[in-house]
């Protein structure tokens, strides 16, 4: 089986550094069902490609559970498992590829969270319910899709065709969000999987899904399929999920949003869900909403009439403050076409075709706009604001490359204001089934106590002409502080 990446966004040769496989070896390497080798199969200055494919050893696979699969007699020896795409090639993907499915590559951080113009070719890809569901899947996700089913022999036509599809997904992406969606979405497609799904599937799920599953419209689909129908694990990653989707849209910034993290926010944490009382069966707002609250009743504060949402991901903050008519001008900047897009969705600045009843009235088309921008280039679009909002922006960041967030947010773009807010770490004890100083995310490249907040605001504050103040948004437990931790800054300001 085999899977291609190619890419025209120059500089071309970046693909092979994203990939970390240098473009003149062939690199190969023994899985347990077999062999997958890796090569770039075409390099020039327009053009690169990257071919990974994997050959499978029947009877390693058949040592393994896959037989189990298959329902009748034979089926552990003749089956089409070792030929489409299907739990075996995602294996493949995640044990070659790891590295590129965590977002980090160190020869080009900068390119982690660039979206590049991609093309993905599976030329086998199984998929019994047909083109129409491949087309389901991967189209809200912002990809084209070409599905053409293969025929059952191309010698005999009166056969008609196979369930085999070849597929092409073109699109502009983060390559590390293409690779999940892949790993997830394949085996949805394939409905089976060659190993014994279990608990850390879930983790998978989240992992890799966190950041667009909850909104996507075959949700429902994919859980069932993902977990193969497993009503306890389906009934956990759900529980998570569903507490989570009415502020998954709204999760305040994704790893998109950090232009060298490149990676999703995820399903909201331990702290987002909708919080309530057993005893009074009361509901309080979520951890994300009492984030958004705060910000806009500190940009109220400071009397901002120009805003900028670094980091707006998919408009969560944009939304209320698009009606706050106080608000003169506002931008949402992310790195993320397609975040930007779902943006532009949810304000009803699309043009949609049918015309929503709560289409964005002319007032709001004239004060917003929305922009593609990185925290870690200077971009003279990001300056002339009142205030720059970086809402949960920063933990998705290398810790090496604040730096340049300060450099980017305080010296270049220099508004009079910048509020920043991000996890307390601290906090995390009080969550079940987070240990102490365990990250609430798994897209958290880091996470602050208190004192570390509070000694890199002062040290920003002093080496840019701020001043700045510090406060908690959400809950709080003795000795642990906030949930959420904020700095307001103030240029050249008092106290």
């Amino acid at each position: 089986m085999y899977v291609s990446l190619s890419t025209t966004t120059a500089p071309v040769e970046d693909l092979t550094f994203l990939l970390h496989k240098h473009p003149g070896r062939a690199h190969t390497r023994k899985l347990s069902v077999g062999a997958v080798s890796v090569v770039c199969t075409e390099l020039t200055d327009e053009r690169c490609t990257v071919a990974l494919a994997l050959e499978v050893d029947p009877i390693g696979l058949l040592r393994g559970q896959g037989a189990a699969m298959e329902s009748f007699t034979l089926g552990q020896y003749v089956n089409d498992r070792p030929y489409v795409a299907s739990s075996l090639l995602t294996g493949a993907i995640r044990g070659v590829y790891g590295t590129a499915l965590a977002g980090n590559c160190e020869a080009r951080p900068e390119r982690v969270a660039a979206p590049l113009e991609l093309e993905v070719h599976l030329p086998t890809v199984a998929c019994a319910d047909g083109a129409q569901l491949i087309r389901r899947l991967f189209e809200p996700l912002g990809w084209a899709v070409s599905a053409s089913a293969l025929p059952l022999d191309p010698e005999v036509p009166e056969w008609g065709d196979s369930e085999i599809f070849d597929v092409r997904l073109s699109g502009t992406e983060v390559l590390q969000h293409a690779l999940q969606h892949l790993t997830i979405l394949l085996p949805v497609l394939d409905d089976a999987k060659h190993y014994w799904v279990d608990q850390s599937e879930n983790d998978k799920l989240l992992r890799h899904g966190g950041e667009w599953l909850a909104t996507h419209p075959e949700r429902e689909l994919i859980l069932r399929r993902f977990l193969r129908h497993q009503r306890d694990l389906i009934a956990a990653a759900d529980a998570t999920d569903v507490a989570a989707t009415a502020d998954a849209a709204d999760a305040a910034s994704t790893a998109d949003t950090a232009a060298t993290a490149g990676t999703g926010a995820g399903v909201p944490s331990a702290g987002d869900p909708e919080r309530g009382s057993a005893a009074t069966g009361t509901r309080q707002p979520s951890l994300a909403r009492e984030r958004r609250e705060a910000v806009h009743a500190e940009l109220t504060r400071l009397g901002a009439a120009t805003v900028l949402d670094m980091g707006c991901g998919q408009g969560a903050l944009l939304a209320p403050l698009a009606r706050d008519p106080r608000i003169t001008r506002l931008v949402g900047a992310d790195v993320s076409a397609r975040a930007l897009a779902q943006a532009a969705r949810r304000l009803g600045l699309d043009d949609a075709p049918g015309g929503a009843a709560d289409r964005s009235s002319d007032s709001i088309r004239a004060k917003v706009g929305l922009i593609q921008s990185s925290l870690t280039y200077r971009d003279d679009r990001l300056r002339g604001f009142d205030a720059v909002v970086l809402m949960e922006v920063i933990e998705h960041l290398d810790l090496e490359r604040v730096p340049v967030l300060e450099q980017t947010v305080f010296a270049d773009a220099r508004p009079g204001h910048v509020i920043v807010t991000t996890p307390n770490v601290e906090y995390n004890a009080a969550y079940p089934g987070l240990a102490p100083g365990e990250l609430r995310n798994h897209d958290h490249r880091f996470e602050w106590t208190r004192a570390e907040f509070a000694a890199w605001a002062e040290r920003v504050a002093l080496a840019h002409g701020y001043t700045v103040v510090l406060a908690g948004i959400g809950p709080t437990a003795d000795g642990l502080g906030s949930a959420t931790q904020m700095a307001t800054f103030t240029r050249g300001g008092t106290k």
